[in-house]
């Protein structure tokens, strides 16, 4: 078999977990060489997804990682999602500093490093009288901005910890009753050329089927509540979590909030994880009939 060549973008996060995923693709193919070929950043997030699939269009690459979360609804003519590997922790994690350890005791006048809209509305609607601080940048970017003092402490998906061996940083696992993470949160997508047979064979070898019912429900919910034609959460206030139980039971949560916080739409739904994307785009129905039409216009 030809040697498969994996590209990913260059920052430490991104090469941790493409390291993962070629370890994992060893063990199924151990016959097999994999490269890892890092593809240069661009300026803006959405043009470093494009320098992606255009390395994977222009065949420089055969197999793209990317963090499932910033991964469009519909890919490009000629890509697919050959494969979600197993998923990481979904949930958001806060990393403080002494006696800022936990966000429900957090004290009014600390200062949280927050980003994403869904997290910034969800603590507006919680804890209104913290000092949220947009906080973006790597995971080292953030932990030197606690070091310094620029915040006390900060959310960051605790995935992206997990990946890098931050394990001890981690200081409190957040509930979804207070932050529903993003859909996808805590997920890598594996993206082929969708006439690359080997490639694509290759990819699937790691699909991981509980965590790919799960991600359908949350991306399902996630399309049918925003505007039609949108492709990215951009600046909504959306969450979404399913889980599966062991009877096969899938159950997916569901929300969106005002930018500001002064409302929060919740719902629930239950049925059989094949049917993953119906309840999805089911429980978007509800949430809009509620009112989060009104939410996606403001």
């Amino acid at each position: 078999m030809r040697s498969i060549v994996v590209g990913t973008r260059g920052s430490s996060l991104a090469l941790a977990q493409t390291r993962w995923v070629i370890a994992r693709l060893k063990e199924e193919w151990p016959e097999t060489e994999f490269k890892l070929q890092t593809i240069p950043d661009a300026t803006k997030p959405a043009s470093k997804l494009k320098a992606l699939e255009d390395a994977l269009i222009a065949k420089r690459v055969d197999i793209v990682v990317q963090t499932l979360k910033d991964v469009a609804l519909q890919q490009p003519e000629g890509l697919e999602v050959a494969s979600i590997p197993k998923r990481l922790e979904a949930r958001d994690a806060l990393v403080g500093q002494a006696g800022c350890k936990n966000l429900t005791s957090l004290e009014a006048s600390a200062r949280l490093g927050v980003n994403g809209a869904h997290r910034l509305a969800f603590l507006r609607s919680f804890r209104p009288e913290l000092e949220l601080i947009e906080l973006s940048g790597d995971v080292e970017a953030r932990l030197e901005a606690l070091g310094s003092g620029q915040v006390d402490a900060f959310l960051l998906a605790a995935g992206d910890l997990l990946r890098l061996e931050y394990r001890n940083r981690i200081d409190e696992l957040i509930s979804p009753d207070l932050i529903l993470p993003a859909p996808g949160q805590g997920a890598i997508a594996l993206i082929a050329r969708d006439d690359d047979d080997i490639a694509t064979e290759v990819a699937y070898s790691i699909h991981h089927h509980a965590s790919d019912d799960r991600i359908t429900a949350e991306r399902a919910f996630l399309e049918g509540v925003l505007p039609k034609g949108a492709m990215f959460m951009g600046i909504h206030a959306i969450g979404a979590l399913a889980s599966i139980s062991d009877d096969g039971v899938l159950t997916l949560e569901g929300a969106m909030a005002a930018p500001d916080g002064s409302k929060v739409i919740r719902a629930t739904i239950e049925g059989e994880a094949e049917e993953a994307e119906d309840l999805g785009f089911e429980l978007a129905e509800d949430v809009l009939a509620q009112g989060g039409a009104d939410l996606i216009k403001a």
